[in-house]
């Protein structure tokens, strides 16, 4: 226990002094929200796969995927590296870079704004940004705390509110600056620390081999043997569905795409794209690999975990030895706080310069600005605490169901108009307004009706009370209704103008 408490005190000090070190580096707007445009390739790459993996999926959907489909889950790492990764850089990576710089957006409403010609899209855009990343935020906390509880034995609260204080205090002083180098310090802790486990947690079975003959000899629901340690799985039809939604998910989440506005120069983009990618291969593939081992760790009870999904991996955590538990405890807490430190800067940043500073119609100058968002930085920190506290004891709340929410609505209402709007001149407002009414709307009207509500339903083996499967149709639905509509509705001239003002940056690329 002394180890462990030695390696948290030295790193949560590490992580502070990096922000002492940026707080004189952070002079306005741009530095505090984008690091003044000027990131390298590492950096970046390192920030994008730390603020992709948290908690939420060493702990959460590492857990539950991993008991629902054993090592099939793997897939789901696989799919985060080569479509959330690879694709995600190469595709909107280097057309993001040029775009959001010569219309000088600093976050995805104000890049609505300018690329559609639109405020109204800013502000529906800011209050979705702002609503549904709180309950992400809640996810990180849940995952992190429930470790922590395992590890530590301190109360489930009071990691919250520790966690919460510590980031504020680096995201606050610093900004991105700080953010991206602690992002940096923090992946490499992920890399070596999800490696160890892997090999220590296969090694309490026996090895590879072993483990995967002990999986197989577990039932799976409709009684066959050798489901959970095969490559499909049991369900592969549901097991898609995880794979789209936290894979392409990332396509529309503000808090990832704001990555690339702030690298540097394409040949950053380039080198970044190996990077992160292969960063999300070993941490998204080694996380969700680990999880399909759960089963033999945890007690099964009718089909599910005696402690809840939420518990499977960190039941497989308490065999490990103390040196390497502390090390879990540290990763952990690095691919938490890296997450949670990019989507309080999102939140803020979003929150002042979209929604307050055109309030005040000239009389917020950068100084002010500034202060804002630091201020609402704590804010946002605040009620995403007393949110993770109050759900603490629903048992509605699991992590999974908690992150899917936020990445169906976020995603599913920004995705295609903002995918669409780097490539397409057709786009027009009323496509845009559409996805965003669908996104969020499908994902509200499923959390009600099934989530809430508690009911149950199936459509030829699909989960139809699945967050998971809400959140990708939500995407993909997307996907469909923005050229249709744009297709069927014709923009004003003024809007076609700005549109082709918006284009004339790839005219010199």
């Amino acid at each position: 226990m002394v180890i462990r408490w030695i390696v948290l005190v030295f790193y949560l000090a590490l992580m502070i002094v990096i922000g002492v070190y940026y707080r004189k580096k952070t002079s306005n707007v741009s530095d505090f929200v984008l690091g003044g445009r000027g990131l390298g390739a590492w950096f970046t790459a390192f920030a994008y796969g730390t603020s992709y993996f948290s908690a939420v999926i060493f702990v959460g959907y590492a857990g539950k995927f991993g008991w629902a489909y054993g090592v099939a889950s793997t897939w789901v790492g696989i799919g985060n590296a080569v479509i959330g990764s690879l694709m995600a850089w190469l595709i909107l990576g280097k057309r993001t870079r040029i775009m959001t710089k010569h219309i000088e957006a600093k976050t995805m409403p104000e890049f609505f704004e300018k690329r559609y010609n639109s405020k109204l899209l800013k502000i529906i855009s800011a209050v979705i940004v702002f609503v549904f990343l709180i309950p992400y935020t809640a996810s990180v906390y849940n995952g992190l705390s429930r470790l922590f509880e395992k590890g530590f034995g301190i109360p489930y609260k009071y990691c919250i509110i520790g966690m919460a204080v510590f980031t504020a205090i680096y995201v606050i002083l610093g900004g991105y600056k700080a953010t991206a180098l602690n992002d940096f310090i923090q992946g490499i802790i992920m890399l070596v620390g999800i490696t160890a486990v892997v090999f220590a947690v296969l090694n309490e079975n026996g090895g590879l081999g072993n483990s995967l003959d002990l999986l197989g000899d577990i039932p799976a629901a409709d009684g066959k043997t050798d489901m959970y340690n095969s490559i499909l799985g049991p369900d592969p039809i549901n097991l898609v569905g995880v794979v789209i939604l936290t894979s392409l998910g990332t396509w529309g989440l503000p808090q990832m795409v704001q990555k690339f506005y702030a690298i540097k120069d394409d040949k950053a983009i380039k080198t970044g794209t190996v990077v992160s990618t292969l960063f999300a291969f070993i941490v998204a593939g080694g996380c969700y690999f680990l999880g399909g081992f759960g089963r033999l760790f945890a007690e099964n009870v009718n089909g599910v975990p005696a402690e809840g999904f939420d518990s499977v991996v960190p039941i497989m955590m308490e065999r490990l030895p103390s040196v390497l538990f502390g090390l879990v405890i540290v990763l952990v807490l690095s691919a938490s706080m890296s997450t949670l430190s990019s989507l309080v800067l999102t939140s803020s940043s979003t929150l002042t310069i979209d929604l307050i500073k055109p309030l005040m119609k000239g009389k917020m100058d950068e100084k002010k600005e500034l202060f804002t968002m630091r201020f609402f930085t704590a804010i946002f920190l605040l009620v995403s605490v007393l949110i993770a506290i109050i759900t603490l004891e629903n048992p509605q709340t699991v992590i999974s169901t908690l992150m899917s929410i936020s990445w169906g609505a976020l995603a599913g209402a920004f995705l295609a108009p903002f995918m669409y709007g780097l490539f397409w001149k057709g786009v027009t407002k009323a496509a845009v307004l559409t996805s965003f009414i669908c996104g969020v709307g499908i994902t509200v009207v499923h959390m009600f009706y099934y989530t809430l509500g508690g009911r149950t339903g199936s459509l030829g083996g699909l989960n139809l009370a699945s967050p998971i499967n809400a959140g990708a149709f939500a995407m993909l639905f997307g996907i469909v209704i923005v050229p249709l509509v744009s297709l069927v509705t014709k923009p004003k001239a003024e809007d076609a103008a700005v549109t082709e003002e918006v284009f004339k940056c790839f005219e010199t690329e």
